[in-house]
């Protein structure tokens, strides 16, 4: 941090930045126990501010729309667990392929970025099928919008890619081309603190 308070490189957050997120984070987790029953904010934030580098990394996810929250506490490892929980996928997140070598194949129309490279960038990971499956155990996500999740590399090698939904009661796994974009379309994180 500069003595001034600000973010001393563009992966941190002012100290103002800090506490409003934290202000946010604590709110959402209060609002929503049923994510993390049993769990303790006090513990989350005490983590949160030992490791103040994850906040930018979650404020990426709130900026793109993702509305992170805890939901689960993984005692081998010493971490929480932050998904993204909004109803749908994340907004700021759509309308993106699957990875760098679905962007660069796409000859027109290509979309600005792919899910791979701005979950990278972003400090996050995206969820694996069976993530995706455990984080609609809490409450039902993607009712209108789909969500890319990592796919196998016999089938990305293929030229396919995967994604879920939530229809009729139920978690569903398509394929599409790794090319192919849709406003409907992004992808849903989870971040280890």
């Amino acid at each position: 941090m500069t003595e001034s308070g600000k973010a001393g490189n563009q992966n941190e957050l002012s100290l103002e930045q800090q506490e409003e997120l934290l202000k946010v984070l604590k709110a959402r987790f209060e609002k929503n126990m049923h994510r993390h029953e049993g769990l303790e904010w006090d513990k989350v934030q005490a983590k949160l501010v030992a490791n103040a580098e994850k906040l930018w990394s979650l404020n990426e996810m709130e900026r793109t729309g993702g509305e992170p929250d805890v939901v689960e506490f993984n005692e081998q490892a010493n971490e929480f667990i932050f998904n993204d929980c909004s109803a749908e996928s994340p907004k700021g997140r759509r309308s993106v392929c699957y990875d760098r070598e679905a962007l660069e194949a796409r000859k027109k129309h290509k979309p600005e970025n792919n899910a791979i490279d701005m979950a990278m960038e972003m400090g996050i990971e995206i969820l694996t099928e069976e993530q995706y499956r455990t984080l609609q155990q809490l409450e039902n996500f993607d009712k209108k919008t789909s969500s890319w999740v990592q796919t196998p590399t016999d089938i990305r090698e293929l030229g396919g890619a995967l994604f879920c939904d939530y229809r009729f009661g139920h978690v569903f796994v398509y394929h599409n081309g790794a090319d192919s974009y849709y406003g409907s379309r992004g992808f849903r994180g989870l971040l280890r603190v």
